[in-house]
């Protein structure tokens, strides 16, 4: 199994028996699986089904899926809203009465808006109603199924973005390491310089010097942060190519980067270590947001 994402769109389309419908399905980044559904009235029997299937295929992710249905023209009728009818003979009354009109006359008040309604009359054999659920199921099934392709494209092009971003922190590792290998001998010299300015020549012994020296470059040793960059490097790759659903692991990672990439800045003593830690963090920071997209 390849990188996945967790961002797509897909739709599908079935009908049975002059009745048509449409899924329309997308995804976005979630922290766990979830599923919102929205349906027309008649259809919140498709819930539990509608939730085994998104299980049975994706780990993470917030997932929208929609139901537009269109009953058979042999099934839709009309009939009286008694609620807006109710309302509006009263309306009616209330209006006479204040201004003296005559009321309004049947016709007038069904002409209303709302007052009639097209209604969808659903299957009354439980038999047919479960044929008609099965086929819906089964078209959302497939719409879940291009969901999943989508994601899957969206992961190839993600694994590829990510892969570029691991390496350019392996090289600025690399571009840390030498530029600290260089910080003993230009702590040496700052601190030569700045002794000559502040006390006169000779006060400070040669080995006064060298342990001042030496306790400096101790609090400026990266070793251990370079270290565990190369580590974390060699670990976000492993996960990379593991084929398994590594998004949580990735973050993680990720956040382990910034706390390496944050004290190597501290720690750092000369202009282009820092200049070097700061763009080791933008590209820490490109590689987290892109890896919250990983399922």
């Amino acid at each position: 199994m390849a990188i996945v994402s967790m961002t797509g769109f897909a739709e599908s389309h079935g009908s049975r028996d002059g009745a048509h419908w449409r899924w329309e399905v997308k995804s976005v980044n979630g922290r766990g699986l979830e599923l919102r559904l929205r349906v027309p009235p008649g259809f919140d029997g498709l819930e539990a089904a509608a939730r085994m299937l998104a299980a049975g295929r994706f780990k993470r992710g917030n997932i929208q899926a929609g139901l537009t249905f269109e009953a058979a023209s042999s099934a839709r009728g009309l009939r009286i809203d008694a609620a807006a009818l109710a309302s509006a003979v009263k309306i009616a009354k209330e209006v006479a009465a204040e201004t003296g009109l005559r009321q309004a006359s049947v016709d007038g008040l069904l002409a209303l808006k709302g007052v009639i309604v097209q209604d969808e009359v659903l299957d009354a054999d439980s038999r047919e109603r479960a044929g008609r659920d099965a086929a819906i199921l089964e078209s959302l099934a497939g719409a879940f199924d291009a969901l999943a392709r989508a994601r899957a494209g969206e992961g190839t092009k993600l694994a590829a973005l990510l892969d570029a971003q691991v390496a350019e922190i392996a090289r600025l590792t690399q571009a840390a390491a030498a530029a600290a290998a260089a910080q003993p001998a230009a702590l040496r010299a700052r601190l030569s310089e700045q002794i000559a300015d502040l006390v006169a020549p000779g006060a400070v012994s040669p080995e006064r010097l060298e342990q001042e020296i030496a306790m400096l470059a101790m609090r400026a040793d990266i070793r251990e942060e370079l270290d565990r960059l190369k580590a974390h490097v060699e670990e976000a790759r492993r996960l990379l190519s593991s084929g398994e659903a590594v998004g949580r692991k990735i973050d993680f990672l990720a956040q382990e980067f910034n706390r390496e990439a944050n004290t190597l800045c501290a720690k750092s003593t000369d202009i282009a270590l820092t200049r070097i830690g700061l763009d080791l963090k933008a590209v820490i920071d490109q590689f987290r947001e892109q890896a919250q997209n990983l399922e």
